[in-house]
C-alpha cells in the first residue's frame, strides 16, 4: 500500500525539497547570461569608443566630457553611495587625485545612485571629494554595461582604456598603474 504524503517521514520530504531546489539552481545556472569577470573586461583594452560616451552633468550642473581630458591619465570610477566597497575605496581615490593632480591625473566619479542629487551631494561633501562627481542621465548606455560596483576604468593619455578594475581597488594598486602610464606617456 502506498504511503500518503502526510505519513511520509519529514526527512524524506526535506530530501525531496533539497533535490527540487538543486534542480532549479542547475537550470538557472544553465540558462542565465554569462557573468563578466575581471579577465573579461566590459570594454576591450585600447577601445576609444568609450571617450565619446561620457559627457555628463556634474553636481553643479556643468557638463564634463571625457574627450576633453586627452593628454591626461584619467580614472573613471562607477560607484554608489549605498555600496560598501565603494565607500571603502573612496578615501584612496581622494588621496590619489590630490597627490597626482599636478602630474596629469584626473579622477572622475560616476554615481550609479537612483535617489537623485541629494544623497550623492551629501556623500561628496561628507568625504570632501575634490574631483568631479557625475550623474548619468536616463538612457546612459554605458551604465547598463556596468554590472558590479565599484567598476573603474583607467584611461591613458591617448584616450584608450589601459585597464579595467571590477571591485574595490587599493590606492597603492591604482598608484602603480597610474605611475606606469605617466612614465610611458600611454604608449605601450
Amino acid at each position: 500500500m502506498p504511503v500518503k504524503s502526510d505519513q511520509m517521514p519529514k526527512v524524506v520530504r526535506a530530501g525531496q525539497t533539497v533535490v527540487i531546489f538543486a534542480a532549479l539552481a542547475v537550470l538557472w545556472l544553465a540558462f542565465s547570461p554569462p557573468r563578466r569577470w575581471p579577465s573579461d573586461p566590459l570594454i576591450a583594452a585600447g577601445d576609444r569608443l568609450f571617450m565619446t560616451q561620457i559627457h555628463l552633468k556634474d553636481l553643479n550642473g556643468q557638463t564634463w566630457r571625457l574627450e576633453d581630458q586627452l593628454g591626461k591619465v584619467v580614472i573613471v570610477n562607477f560607484w554608489a553611495t549605498w555600496c560598501p566597497p565603494c565607500r571603502e575605496e573612496t578615501p584612496g581615490l581622494i588621496r590619489l587625485a590630490n597627490a597626482n593632480h599636478a602630474r596629469g591625473l584626473k579622477v572622475v566619479g560616476i554615481s550609479m545612485d537612483e535617489g537623485g542629487l541629494t544623497p550623492v551631494a551629501q556623500f561628496a561633501e561628507r568625504y570632501h571629494i575634490p574631483y568631479p562627481v557625475l550623474l548619468p542621465a536616463t538612457g546612459f548606455a554605458l551604465a547598463d554595461r556596468v554590472e558590479s560596483l565599484p567598476t573603474t576604468f583607467l584611461i591613458d593619455q591617448r584616450g584608450r582604456i589601459a585597464k579595467t578594475y571590477i571591485g574595490a581597488v587599493s590606492q597603492e594598486s591604482f598608484q602603480q598603474d597610474v605611475d606606469r602610464l605617466l612614465k610611458t606617456g600611454g604608449a605601450e
